[in-house]
């Protein structure tokens, strides 16, 4: 297999998914959707494959997967003190990472950026706008899905530096301190580079795919 068909193999196995999970629901007879379950099967035998997870709770994720598929949603908060950006560190994979992820339901996006800012961070903080509205292709379990990242400009109105039980570390990073090492698909380079592009033009239009 090429290294180009290689990297492919996780997008295709959630297009599988996804049209699995979509046709299951609209599925006419059971013949139809025992394949639509059979297709869901494949797709995690492509992911197991290619990522060495257990297949198991692959196929657990994508069965309790109900209804037509749509991406799901991830959101992110910008914050800044005194032009310094606020990171965390995910104790997941030790990689920094604007706060955020994935919004509950029931929550404005607004109001969920805004709570995991002070649930991985310590610090409330109060949504002003939006930055950016990316594509955000997720690489490996939990995050089985597509995804769409909304990336929050916040203004900080009070608390203090806290890690959690997903973080290890709370610091403020000038453009040049930005870690080398980021959290995977949490945040690219592209979402604090137009954070700080934010910040030096208040006003510049939101970005997005």
């Amino acid at each position: 297999m090429t290294s180009s068909a290689n990297e492919c193999i996780l997008e295709w196995a959630r297009e599988i998914q996804a049209l699995a999970q979509t046709g299951y629901e609209y599925a006419r007879d059971e013949y139809q959707r025992e394949r639509y379950t059979r297709l869901m099967e494949i797709a995690a035998d492509m992911i197991s494959a290619k990522t060495g997870f257990e297949r198991a709770p692959i196929v657990k994720a994508f069965r309790s997967q109900l209804g037509y598929a749509t991406p799901k949603v991830d959101v992110r908060a910008a914050v800044f003190r005194d032009g310094k950006l606020l990171l965390v560190r995910e104790i997941a994979d030790g990689g920094w990472t604007m706060p955020g992820g994935w919004a509950d339901v029931g929550d404005a996006p607004s109001e969920a950026a805004e709570r995991e800012v002070l649930e991985e961070a310590g610090f409330q903080v109060r949504a002003a706008g939006v930055i950016g509205i990316y594509d955000a292709n997720r690489t490996g379990p939990p995050e089985l899905f597509h995804a769409f990242k909304i990336v929050f400009r916040c203004e900080l109105t009070g608390g203090e530096a806290r890690p959690s039980i997903e973080t290890s570390e709370v610091a403020f990073f000038a453009r040049d301190e930005i870690p080398a090492a980021l959290s995977g698909e949490r945040t690219k380079l592209r979402h604090i580079e137009d954070a700080f592009a934010h910040l030096a033009q208040p006003g510049r239009p939101t970005v997005f795919d």
